[in-house]
């Protein structure tokens, strides 16, 4: 059996019936508040259903149209994202408000997963000329530029987000990741470095934790973020998350998983532990723990922001578990919904053997 790739934790959005969203819609105080909470659900079919209603009953149409741009953005419907996106920015006012700004870095983000870089790029333009003391503004753009094959204005765009961040450690986690995901992994590893050498005095001991983990010193990381999990009064997901992963690095998944276990057994669930811990069981072996974990990370429907992750580890778990029928239905059913995933598409052609 090949080498199946498995979808780390990180980031991204996702269908029910016009009944469903009508009776949702009932619900609410508007229907842009129903489209809304759909959308947290990851019901884009019926959210875009309810942002129709809201435009066609008149409720406001700034944020109408910037609902229906999120759905379509959660079905990865770039095109009609940025058409919803301008059409928001031409429903507002005379004057640029938060809200604009709002609407413009997911029209940025709409266009640059669209491919439209240069597009995306303008746009970030306009909004840093109204908003100039937002990190994330020149943070976005810079990394914009990265990909875009400007190495020199990225370079000062990140420099500037850093700066109007005050340094903080997540930005400088952002920044290097900037790099590293371009090709420049050792340009992003003088900023962690610089970081170390000049504020590790002021970082808590979870930053230092998470400042040595980025820069796979992971005996550091583990000694610093095992002090801030027993200096806490209580262990937050967070810490658990990346104390979890830097045991993984250190090759002990087995205690890893028994981490996340111990927290989800002790708070609320959490998907991207879950997705976690399943991670774990995959590397271990154990694919019926891997599929249940999982599993439970997908029943949890609201904000969940692993939903990807989670939908694509399930599909490698039902194929190391030699349930290939399964594994390709899903995937079929996960590339209706994430169509430009390389990766699936490679185990795709790979499931298209069994």
């Amino acid at each position: 059996m090949q080498k199946h790739t498995i979808r780390k934790s990180s980031a991204v959005l996702l269908a029910v019936l016009l009944a469903g969203c009508l009776m949702a819609c009932g619900k609410k105080s508007t229907n842009t508040d129903a489209g809304m909470e759909a959308i947290g659900a990851q019901n884009y079919d019926q959210a875009l259903t309810c942002f129709d209603k809201a435009i066609l009953e008149g409720e406001d149409l700034q944020l109408a149209y910037r609902g229906q741009g999120l759905a379509y953005m959660g079905q990865t419907d770039y095109e009609s994202a940025i058409e919803s996106f301008d059409r928001a920015l031409q429903n507002g006012g005379m004057f640029v408000s938060d809200r604009e700004v709002d609407i413009n870095y997911y029209l940025a983000t709409a266009q640059y997963k669209n491919g439209q870089l240069s597009d995306a790029i303008q746009t970030l333009d306009a909004v840093a000329g109204v908003r100039k003391g937002q990190d994330m503004v020149y943070y976005l753009r810079g990394s914009i530029k990265m990909e875009n094959g400007d190495y020199d204005g990225a370079v000062k765009d990140l420099d500037e987000a850093l700066s109007k961040s005050k340094n903080s450690i997540p930005m400088t986690i952002r920044v290097y990741e900037a790099f590293a995901d371009n090709g420049h992994e050792r340009e992003g590893q003088s900023y962690l470095s610089s970081a170390i050498e000049n504020r590790l005095d002021a970082m808590t001991d979870y930053e230092k934790g998470v400042v040595y983990y980025y820069s796979k010193d992971y005996e550091n990381a583990r000694n610093f973020l095992e002090l801030a999990k027993s200096g806490a009064k209580e262990t937050g997901s967070d810490t658990l998350l990346m104390l979890g992963k830097t045991y993984e690095q250190l090759g002990d998944s087995n205690y890893a998983a028994s981490l996340y276990e111990k927290y989800l057994a002790d708070n609320d669930a959490d998907p991207v532990i879950y997705n976690q811990l399943g991670l774990c069981k995959l590397e271990t072996e154990d694919y019926e723990a891997a599929l249940t974990a999982i599993n439970s990370g997908l029943s949890i429907t609201e904000n969940n922001s692993v939903t990807q992750e989670l939908r694509f580890n399930q599909i490698v778990a039902y194929e190391h578990l030699g349930n290939f029928k399964k594994a390709a239905a899903l995937m079929n059913s996960y590339l209706d919904s994430y169509p430009d995933d390389s990766a699936a598409i490679r185990e795709n052609e790979f499931l298209k053997t069994r």
